[in-house]
């Protein structure tokens, strides 16, 4: 796949490396000149893998949103035209809405005309780095109405090296799934666990 990561933070630069491992076309959305992390990142990844916004996202089929979501509407002004492109919204506004919107999922629908999923954002930047615990690899999450762009969230959750990637619903889960990334900062966090532990669904 052509993607582009918007936010190369901790989850954004995480997940670009995963990518870039399986083989995908990864471009990194930046202003310049390039923040520290990004430059971090830009001797793990390359260089040549740094453009503008408006440029990582004319390239690209997916777009992976790892910002502050209180950024999401200079965000969206800055990508273009996205229409028929697949969105993945990993923000949580758990502390700060996107002011009209309760969540950035909710902006990028009303706002864009791509493919809009909720996905990437229940666990730490450490578990997308290595999702396998004694052996077992972990679960990823995912919400939304767009069915294409829940498959896309799959494929790339489990070419990151995921085990599975579970479906909490349509749209009106979004924030729901906001709040289970809530349980695992509160776990890890602030109650002191540590960002070595992570969520896995079982069957008996």
């Amino acid at each position: 796949m052509n993607i582009c990561v918007i936010g190369s933070g901790n989850v954004g630069g995480a997940l670009a490396r995963k990518w870039v491992e399986a083989g995908h076309a990864v471009l990194i959305g930046a202003q310049f000149p390039l923040s520290e992390k990004n430059v971090q990142l830009a001797r793990l990844i390359g260089e040549e893998r740094f453009t503008s916004i408006a440029s990582a996202v004319s390239h690209s089929d997916v777009i992976l949103i790892a910002t502050p979501p209180a950024a999401i509407l200079e965000v969206i002004a800055h990508m273009g035209d996205v229409t028929g492109k697949t969105l993945v919204d990993a923000t949580n506004a758990i502390r700060s809405k996107p002011e009209p919107y309760d969540t950035a999922y909710h902006a990028l629908v009303d706002r864009t005309g791509g493919e809009v999923v909720k996905c990437f954002n229940s666990t730490g930047f450490e578990n997308m780095l290595d999702p396998v615990y004694q052996g077992e690899k972990l679960d990823m999450f995912m919400a939304g109405d767009s069915e294409s762009a829940k498959q896309i969230a799959r494929e790339l959750a489990l070419d990151a090296g995921f085990g599975t990637c579970w479906d909490f619903g349509k749209g009106a889960q979004v924030s729901l799934l906001e709040q289970f990334a809530l349980s695992w900062i509160n776990l890890a966090i602030m109650q002191g666990q540590g960002r070595d532990l992570a969520f896995r669904v079982v069957r008996r």
